[in-house]
């Protein structure tokens, strides 16, 4: 039972991501583009414009852990065959007669089947970024967290930039300012693969895969069917906060007395303050009889 299961896991492990999965991950990467307001306009009136917003969207955690390795940016556009996949997929979600393909996508199944196979993409992205960074920091665990981090959730980061560059970015929407889910599951996923990369977890790396591939088609999956915003990092997140960063509010009752004294102060300086001024108008009341 335990040789079937590893053999599961292990050509589970070995699974081509080229076609299928690929174009999921594209698919939804550019709907959720299209969403964006004013994307249909400019895509209609500059092209070469929504084309590189597009490349960016589907390309962006390659282009990010490129950058923090100090390789070429560009060097995505040496996969001919992905960005001739991805810009197949951008014409037809843009230019499509009848707009078929988001007919198509807006029946939920289909969105089901995309994203849960978009997440799929999201965990050989991590192990593909933590053996590329390993490739040149063989102990450098910091760097591989951090290269496996960008190519799982780079695209979320690098459309930052596009945006900034259009003048339409927005502080409170910021993933850097306040991490969403998929950030923080791709750097959970990136922390577990680089231990386990360096021998410091014990568990296979198929194994590995297979459970937190299973794990974000889940929570992904019950999100969108519930129509919630699952955080399953809630409990964790508020308990570790607490007890690392929660000494402050320990300090508050200091503070808040010394806040006490100090309008103590100010209501006993503003007592005589008011005596003068009946004073004054005392000596005025008592000149002009």
């Amino acid at each position: 039972m335990e040789s079937s299961w590893d053999e599961l896991a292990l050509a589970f492990s070995h699974t081509s991501m080229f076609p299928f999965f690929d174009i999921a991950h594209y698919l939804v990467s550019l709907m959720a583009l299209k969403r964006q307001p004013g994307a249909v306009t400019v895509a209609w009136k500059n092209p070469l414009s929504s084309w590189c917003t597009a490349m960016l969207h589907c390309f962006g955690g390659g282009i990010l852990s490129c950058i923090l390795l100090a390789e070429p940016p560009v060097r995505f556009l040496a996969n001919n065959t992905n960005i001739l996949l991805a810009s197949s997929i951008w014409y037809i979600v843009f230019f499509c007669p009848c707009d078929l393909v988001c007919q198509a996508y807006s029946y939920l199944p289909v969105q089901v089947l995309a994203a849960g196979m978009k997440e799929v993409t999201r965990t050989w992205k991590i192990v593909g970024g933590v053996t590329h960074a390993n490739g040149y920091y063989s102990n450098g665990w910091i760097v591989m967290i951090a290269v496996g981090w960008a190519r799982g959730a780079g695209g979320i980061i690098i459309t930052t930039f596009e945006q900034l560059m259009k003048g339409t970015w927005k502080p409170e929407a910021d993933d850097w300012l306040k991490m969403s889910y998929p950030t923080k599951v791709t750097l959970l996923g990136s922390v577990m693969f680089t231990f386990q990369h360096t021998k410091h977890l014990g568990i296979s790396k198929h194994n590995l895969m297979f459970f937190y591939t299973v794990f974000l088609v889940t929570t992904k999956v019950t999100m969108m069917l519930t129509e919630t915003s699952l955080q399953p990092f809630a409990p964790l997140e508020d308990t570790l906060g607490r007890m690392v960063f929660g000494f402050h509010r320990q300090c508050s009752p200091s503070e808040q007395k010394s806040d006490s004294k100090s309008n103590g102060t100010g209501s006993s300086t503003s007592k005589p303050v008011a005596d003068t001024s009946d004073n004054l108008q005392k000596k005025q009341s008592k000149k002009t009889e």
